[in-house]
């Protein structure tokens, strides 16, 4: 025999939520809401809350409780919108906008209170209008990813929303070759909290503009300027001295990249665990990476993505003198 409960924000209210009635089966599994054997909504087990009286105990007349009530009826905060509304992506909720007056009123009320916004939800492509509604009353943003709107976006667009969500950590910028060094000097002033940023292929990028990040985000733990050409060794070694936290580091195809940076990320950024040097040929031994280079860092425990040399090889090629250990395992 299931239980039933009904949502009662106060025993003594004579309103009991809407007199919402929940049949919970005696199990482990996510319970549902159901009514006439008609599904609702299922929630996850971890919701129920036990000190809510039965419906047995409570003295409400008959046709209230069995009165049919609509999906909008649960309690939109309390239910829908921490644990319905979460498991859409984004796009069906805006699509689901179109019902009706109240549905619209839901989901802008879930979209201002959103704490994500990436193309996992969105999917990959976000016109210019659907990415401004969406956005335009949320102050609470914690991840921003706009690399699906890379093909129009510009400062007019980004400016306005990373001015009203000043506790963003995770923002990827990915391809957006339409902002300027603006963005990403807004986003150094207004969001110090900001841990994992990705500028890769943001050709804007330049030194005073990464001067301003090292400056105002201490805290960075992920960065990742693949392709931000217009980037020099000063900037870098800069910022490296600030960003005592940072694990992973990408640099990749910049020519401006010499050993010097690449010391100065070792003596600052001790906690780092990624680097990526791919296409740096200005780095010794980067073009053409040598065993002797990388047993150092392979006894070390450090996971490399060049396999080391069969030790067969080595075993044949050891009378070779000053030949074995610098053999190139990339040939």
């Amino acid at each position: 025999m299931p239980y039933q409960f009904i949502f009662a924000s106060n025993p003594q209210d004579d309103l009991i939520c809407h007199g919402i009635v929940l049949e919970i089966e005696e199990s482990d599994a996510p319970f549902t809401s159901s009514y006439h054997d008609k599904k609702l909504l299922k929630v996850p087990a971890d919701v129920i809350d036990f000190n809510w009286r039965p419906v047995e105990f409570l003295d409400i007349p008959d046709d209230r409780i069995h009165r049919r009530y609509q999906l909008l009826d649960l309690p939109w905060e309390d239910i829908l919108l921490t644990h319905v509304l979460c498991y859409l992506p984004l796009r069906h909720l805006v699509s689901l906008q179109r019902v009706s007056k109240s549905f619209r009123s839901l989901i802008q009320l879930y979209l201002s209170n959103c704490r994500s916004f990436d193309p996992a939800q969105t999917g990959p492509h976000v016109p210019k209008e659907a990415f401004c509604s969406m956005l335009c009353n949320n102050n609470v943003l914690q991840c921003l990813s706009v690399r699906n709107c890379c093909d129009w976006i510009t400062d007019q667009e980004l400016l306005p929303v990373i001015g009203q969500n000043q506790q963003l950590q995770r923002v990827d910028l990915y391809g957006c070759v339409h902002l300027t060094r603006h963005a990403l000097v807004a986003l150094a002033l207004g969001c110090p909290q900001l841990q994992h940023l990705g500028l890769a292929h943001c050709d804007w990028v330049d030194n005073l503009a990464l001067h301003s990040l090292a400056d105002h985000c201490t805290k960075l733990q992920t960065l990742d300027l693949t392709a931000c050409r217009q980037l020099r060794e000063e900037a870098l070694c800069y910022g490296a001295a600030h960003w005592s936290s940072l694990r992973s580091l990408s640099v990749a195809i910049n020519a401006n990249i010499t050993d010097t940076t690449v010391e100065e990320v070792a003596k600052h950024c001790r906690e780092l665990e990624h680097l990526d040097l791919t296409g740096c040929l200005r780095v010794n031994h980067c073009h053409n990476i040598c065993e002797s280079s990388l047993s150092v860092l392979r006894r070390r425990n450090v996971q490399i993505d060049v396999k080391p040399p069969h030790q067969r090889a080595l075993v044949l090629l050891q009378n070779m003198v000053d030949f074995a250990p610098f053999i190139n395992p990339q040939i």
